[in-house]
């Protein structure tokens, strides 16, 4: 291994413009900001407990992780309980579909693997792709 370290940036953009939201699109849930509020948030974060609670911070109106396999005790989408507390719909894609960590990703690969009772009664469906549900719960993107 050479004595550089290579570039390491974790980003946070709007990916696309909804009839009367944004979808943005950040690496680590831990960089919502309360701009974020009322808008759909794509995140490389996994779906467990602390990440709901990163989420849950700013009133979003959806949020999706990546299942990370969802592992032990279903620890990898424990988050979506939580946000149904807070009212937020909450869903996480497969980890097969998408790279953990990678927001984009998330949304230009993901394919939806879990959802809670709030993103159900919305539509969103286990294997649908996610952008594909976005849009059709949310609305089509702007021009």
């Amino acid at each position: 291994m050479s004595g550089s370290t290579p570039d390491f940036v974790m980003e946070r953009l709007v990916v696309e413009r909804l009839a009367d939201r944004h979808v943005v699109a950040v690496d680590t849930i831990a960089h919502l900001k309360p701009e974020d509020a009322g808008q759909v948030v794509m995140t490389g974060s996994h779906g467990g407990i602390s990440s709901g609670e990163y989420a849950g911070r700013v009133p979003i109106a959806a949020v999706f992780f990546n299942d990370a396999g969802i592992g032990k005790d279903a620890a990898g989408i424990a988050a979506l309980p939580y946000l149904e507390t807070l009212g937020i719909l909450a869903g996480t894609v497969s980890h097969d579909s998408a790279l953990i960590g990678n927001a984009q990703e998330t949304w230009q690969h993901g394919v939806v693997s879990a959802v809670n009772p709030r993103a159900r009664a919305a539509g969103f469906r286990a294997g649908e792709p996610v952008a594909s549900a976005v849009r059709r719960v949310f609305g089509e993107p702007r021009p």
